[in-house]
């Protein structure tokens, strides 16, 4: 029997779309309701030999734990093929609530399929059987966080420490760690110290032998009173559990297992400063110091130069306070004095020098004196506030002129020049002629004066002008990089604009300093990055293509509008604030 091309090309169409019609992509979730605390197995399942370019959902509210694993079954039953690929993930959800897996797809024979989307309900944290063969709470009983806080009742500017500590049984293993999210501090100045080797050590958990490591360790300065909250970290670790069953040789059977941990919240509760005894002159150092101004040299000639240092040494919040200036007399010419800070940073706090040395150059002859300076600080161990004085200090110019006018006695404190009395004369009112008489001058004629003429070739002076400016304008037009440069600095300048309104305002200046930090995020990433930590718009941005040292800029601005809105601060390091602000979101839309 004979068929026509078309008949079998009609034929050949059927028979492709049944094929198609066959595959079968799927998704499987192990559970669909569950706890925070719980996890839950995903596999996308797809029927078909040949598909490929697998490409998983973004698992938006979870947290991937597990994964991802692939595997392939195929079995021939009674001359039947089935044959199925697997692609499986672990995850866990981040929060409570009503979420849905969305669809992964697969390409097969040139057309992409989806695969069903799942919903999960998350229920609050359930308690995990108390199963000894269930190696979840196996590990729950056998690994614990820990936060070791130094002082949980510390005075504002008063440095503690937190230790965070891994412990460990001796009846499982971990295998690896990595932390999922790392401590807020909120409130505090911090700095972290690092842990330059893991060490093994011995010690007791509630009354139990363990074994536990140092993981990280911060010191924290609390920058205002009340109760501030130390967040946890939170970490992922992978777990041997004992199976409860042997070996050929008689060694235990181990089951890794993912296990998730995290620190309890720590509050700590902060002493404002006490308002009675608080010296005029304090601006916030707390610790144990010491202070003294000296010069180079006390006797010097006119146009020499000589130095006067002033230095604050101990220990304490040293990078969270001003150190006092000198004031001179109008005839020394002073410079901008050379700031020094060698500070180190331990767990016992911040320990070290900083200094301010100025240049003085006397301009003439005479005796000066520099008055005397102070300097106040809070002992939290004495919890009473200090303040040290240093004496005044004279510098004696034997060499130079004179200083213009009589000069006053050179033990006073300061040098001036003498008034000079104002004499009188029979002069000092002279005739006023009571009669005048005035000429009025006849205009002249305008025509073929120097203006007429001026006035005449201003049109041909104006042509060539308007060309050169429109070239200008054109020129600027096809200018894309600038005119993305120019856009850029006016949408720094429109979010600053409120910020830069409250220059002067110290505590509004930073609060309207960060939020336009954050609205310009919001505006650019179509999110609310108010609610999310500082890591978190990291990696934002980092998947944005933004270079890491400029990602690493607004960071430190986001800090310094927390840390600097409870710390004194003058016009001057605002502005240096608010121009570096300007320069990121510049950077950052540029990226954009």
């Amino acid at each position: 029997m004979k068929f026509s091309k078309g008949y079998i090309l009609v034929f050949l169409m059927f028979a492709s779309q049944f094929a198609i019609a066959q595959i079968e992509f799927k998704t499987e979730v192990s559970k669909n309701k569950l706890g925070v605390n719980q996890r839950f197995r995903v596999e996308f399942k797809v029927n078909k030999q040949g598909a490929d370019n697998f490409k998983a959902p973004a698992f938006t509210n979870f947290k991937i734990v597990g994964g991802p694993s692939s595997s392939v079954n195929q079995s021939w039953i009674n001359g039947k093929s089935t044959y199925s690929q697997s692609y499986i993930y672990f995850i866990q959800p981040k929060n409570v609530g009503e979420y849905t897996i969305q669809p992964a797809s697969i390409e097969y024979e040139g057309k992409t399929l989806k695969s069903n989307p799942v919903k999960i309900t998350v229920t609050e944290a359930i308690e995990i059987p108390k199963d000894a063969n269930n190696p979840e709470y196996v590990a729950q009983q056998n690994i614990h966080l820990v936060a070791e806080v130094s002082n949980g009742s510390p005075y504002v500017g008063e440095g503690i420490y937190v230790v965070y500590k891994l412990y460990v049984s001796e009846n499982i293993s971990v295998h690896d760690w990595r932390v999922t999210e790392s401590p807020q501090y909120n409130g505090f100045w911090n700095q972290d110290i690092e842990v330059k080797q893991i060490n093994v050590q011995k010690g007791k958990y509630n009354g139990e032998d363990y074994r536990y490591i140092v993981l990280k360790r911060a010191v924290l300065i609390p920058q205002r009173g009340g109760k501030l909250k130390i967040e946890p970290i939170k970490m992922d670790f992978n777990v041997g559990v004992p199976t409860g069953r042997g070996d050929f040789f008689g060694n235990m059977i181990t089951k890794n297992v993912s296990y998730s941990a995290q620190s309890p919240l720590k509050v700590v509760n902060v002493q404002s400063l006490p308002e009675e005894g608080k010296p005029e002159d304090f601006s916030g150092a707390v610790g144990e110091y010491e202070f003294k101004v000296v010069a180079n040299k006390n006797v010097l000639k006119a146009n020499d130069a000589a130095q006067i240092k002033v230095e604050v040494s101990g220990r304490g919040n040293m990078k969270l306070f001003e150190i006092p200036k000198i004031t001179t007399p109008p005839e020394l010419e002073v410079y901008t004095p050379e700031h020094k800070e060698k500070i180190s940073t331990a767990l016992t706090g911040m320990r070290g020098t900083i200094t301010d040395t100025y240049t003085v150059v006397p301009q003439y002859k005479g005796k000066y004196k520099i008055p005397e300076v102070s300097f106040s600080y809070f002992n939290p161990k004495e919890k009473k506030y200090n303040t040290i004085k240093n004496e005044a200090i004279y510098v004696e110019v034997t060499e130079g002129k004179e200083l213009p006018g009589n000069v006053l006695n050179s033990n006073d404190s300061s040098n001036a020049v003498a008034k000079k009395a104002v004499t009188t004369n029979g002069n000092n009112f002279r005739f006023i002629a009571l009669n005048a008489e005035f000429e009025t001058k006849q205009h002249q004629p305008f025509f073929k004066t120097t203006p007429f003429y001026l006035l005449l070739l201003l049109p041909f002076l104006v042509i060539p002008i308007g060309i050169f400016v429109g070239r200008k304008r054109a020129e600027r037009a096809r200018d894309v990089f600038g005119n993305r440069i120019r856009l850029a600095d006016r949408l720094a300048r429109k979010y600053l604009s409120q910020a830069k309104k409250q220059l002067g305002n110290h505590e509004a200046f930073y609060i309207a300093l960060e939020k336009a930090l954050h609205n310009f995020l919001k505006a650019k990433l179509q999110i609310e990055t108010s609610d999310i930590s500082k890591e978190k718009i990291s990696e934002i941005l980092e998947d944005k293509g933004v270079e890491s040292e400029t990602i690493k800029e607004f960071i430190e601005v986001l800090n310094d509008c927390d840390f600097a809105r409870y710390t004194p601060s003058t016009n001057v390091m605002m502005e240096q604030e608010l121009e570096k602000a300007k320069e990121v979101i510049t950077k950052i839309d540029k990226h954009l």
